[in-house]
């Protein structure tokens, strides 16, 4: 199976993620329960973790010219993110939070692609592990993010076998510090453990990014 994660939802309140995270929404937010690659979502840099920013999903390195010729990342894996040159500099000096309330997968094992929600039990919004970097784009600067994946704990890979890494509550502020020794910063590139995680499946309207209300979970509310 290929890469994931590549939807996810980010629906809380303002107020709800500022208290959550101990941030400051600076730019305008609305909530998506579709959240898809090239949108600007919200986000914590590590330059500086007390603002919450909208973040373009699609990875490019600083080095990228503005040709178009090399295609942004959505994910990067876990195991090689410290390797591989496309990543490995971000990952040592511009690591972020991407703020979510859940994320989605499809079970596409039998005849038809079944789409799921995963979400953590405690209902509150949580980080996943991203790494960012600075590009330009019709001759400005833009930041852009990618969603650190890793292998799926025993949950999710009943239909998958990678999910984004989840940071516990308290490794969020230490995976935004820089000076976090770099095998630290990888040790915490693991799945989140299956008893803080709920799966449910979900309306088939989550396969078109056109849709994007409340609506696309109320099949797994209902459950």
């Amino acid at each position: 199976m290929g890469l994931m994660c590549g939807r996810f939802a980010v629906f809380s309140s303002k107020e709800a993620l500022e208290a959550r995270f101990k941030a400051t929404v600076s730019d305008e937010t609305s909530p998506h329960y579709n959240a898809a690659p090239s949108q600007k979502l919200p986000t914590i840099l590590n330059m500086n973790d007390e603002e919450i920013v909208n973040t373009k999903w699609g990875y490019l390195p600083h080095w990228a010219k503005p040709d178009g010729k090399i295609r942004p990342q959505i994910n990067a894996r876990g195991e090689t993110v410290d390797q591989k040159p496309f990543f490995k500099t971000s990952f040592k000096s511009r690591r972020c939070l991407v703020l979510s309330d859940g994320f989605y997968e499809w079970d596409r094992k039998g005849p038809k692609k079944i789409p799921y929600f995963i979400t953590t039990k405690d209902k509150e919004p949580f980080a996943m592990a991203g790494i960012w970097d600075t590009s330009q784009e019709d001759g400005r600067e833009i930041n852009t993010f990618a969603i650190i994946t890793t292998g799926a704990n025993k949950t999710v890979s009943q239909i998958h076998d990678r999910m984004p890494v989840i940071l516990q509550r308290d490794e969020e502020r230490d995976w935004l510090d820089q000076s976090l020794p770099l095998n630290a910063a990888k040790e915490m590139l693991t799945a989140l453990p299956d008893g803080q995680i709920e799966m449910f499946p979900v309306s088939t309207r989550v396969n078109s990014i056109k849709n994007d209300d409340p609506e696309l979970l109320a099949k797994s509310l209902d459950k």
